[in-house]
């Protein structure tokens, strides 16, 4: 069975069609691929995953639960939302870590909230913390961040930051991890540091979505490419289908950018 199935998703800004009925799957372990030009839906696609955006229509299933159906009112309640979003690991090209936080505070942060939640916590208090903190220090350490520890954001590089966000969406063992143009806000010295810990990830069979502009990394990495454009998708399939015998004329145009300059 699919970990991940998505069903006709449909999204609209006012009048502007951003999504349009979006279908594909993913395999325990895949690694997906999302290619195309700015616009194309790429990054509203990932947000609707994650319920930072609310798709028009379709369903989004993981594991077989219906996380949103726009045919069923009771997968929309704002309760489950949070939940929900427990399923995915989202790394932002931003980074977006908390800038009064270390890097080991900023991994821990997530976790600690929802453990505070459950009855047990005020008389666990400092073992649930010590484990916690023992599990950031192991994911900071698999990133390469182990002398970086203690350190704010600011005194990171951006692909330090990066391999600190990334530990941090591995915090709370999503069932996929998603990463919008994770490398854009780099310059390529800190892009290879952070592909090459993305491509470790792959490595071990992390379940993955990556939207990308970097054309090598994706036909290396993948499992399974999606080339968007204006919202729908346009052309699926492995590495080679994709990229080495596109079908569409408007994915050989897109794919053209890369090989030809």
């Amino acid at each position: 069975m699919s970990i991940l199935e998505i069903e006709h998703l449909k999204k609209s800004f006012g009048r502007t069609e951003v999504l349009d009925d979006i279908s594909f799957s993913l395999e325990k372990g895949q690694v997906l691929s999302i290619i195309g030009s700015s616009g194309s839906g790429k990054t509203t696609l990932l947000r609707c995953l994650n319920f930072l955006e609310q798709p028009d229509g379709g369903i989004i299933r993981v594991n077989g639960e219906a996380l949103f159906d726009a045919e069923d009112p009771s997968t929309m309640q704002e309760s489950e939302i949070r939940r929900k979003r427990l399923h995915f690991g989202l790394v932002f090209q931003s980074f977006n870590l908390f800038p009064q936080y270390t890097a080991l505070e900023n991994v821990m942060l997530a976790k600690e909230l929802l453990e505070k939640e459950k009855p047990e916590y005020k008389s666990r208090k400092k073992e649930i913390h010590a484990q916690i903190e023992d599990e950031a220090k192991t994911l900071l350490g698999q990133m390469g961040l182990t002398d970086r520890m203690d350190n704010y954001p600011h005194q990171l590089s951006g692909g330090q930051c990066q391999r600190v966000a990334i530990a941090r969406a591995l915090a709370l063992r999503p069932d996929i991890l998603c990463f919008d143009e994770p490398t854009s806000a780099l310059d390529p010295e800190l892009t290879g540091e952070v592909l090459k810990v993305i491509k470790g990830l792959a490595d071990q069979e992390t379940t993955m979505i990556i939207v990308t502009h970097e054309m090598a990394f994706a036909r290396d990495v993948s499992s399974h490419v999606i080339f968007m454009d204006e919202g729908r998708i346009l052309e699926q399939g492995t590495p080679e289908d994709v990229f080495e015998n596109p079908r569409e004329e408007r994915t050989k145009q897109f794919l053209s950018r890369f090989t030809n300059g």
